[in-house]
């Protein structure tokens, strides 16, 4: 069993920054493929990054050259580094865990969720 807690998000303009945390508790965190997703009103949940146990990553197109993922073994925790952020950024961010090799981009594929923090960009 994993636990996870999101924090780190807020209102910003478009153009600002945020750094959203996730901070996992349970054994073996560093076996689990981990995932941000974000789900807008009235929209399904969509894949934003993702980062295995061996460091690779994987980025929707939507964010790609803006956001970066990264993970700390040591505190059990896992980043989303947001940069030149757009009004369409605006959502709820949820953290995902699986254990797989594999950086999953469908939400149905993992088997762990936080509750989700709200990032709200405004123009």
């Amino acid at each position: 069993q994993v636990r996870l807690v999101e924090s780190g998000g807020g209102l910003v303009q478009a153009g600002g920054s945020l750094r959203l945390s996730c901070a996992a508790s349970g054994r073996s965190f560093s076996v689990y493929t981990m995932a941000w997703f974000r789900q807008a009103p009235g929209k399904e949940r969509e894949f934003v990054a993702g980062i295995n146990s061996g460091l690779g990553t994987n980025y929707a197109e939507s964010v790609k050259g803006r956001f970066t993922i990264s993970r700390d073994n040591a505190k059990n925790a896992v980043y989303l580094q947001m940069n030149s952020l757009k009004p369409e950024d605006t959502a709820v961010y949820y953290c995902a865990a699986v254990i797989t090799i594999r950086v999953l981009t469908t939400a149905t594929s993992y088997d762990y969720w936080g509750q989700g923090t709200q990032v709200t960009v405004s123009s």
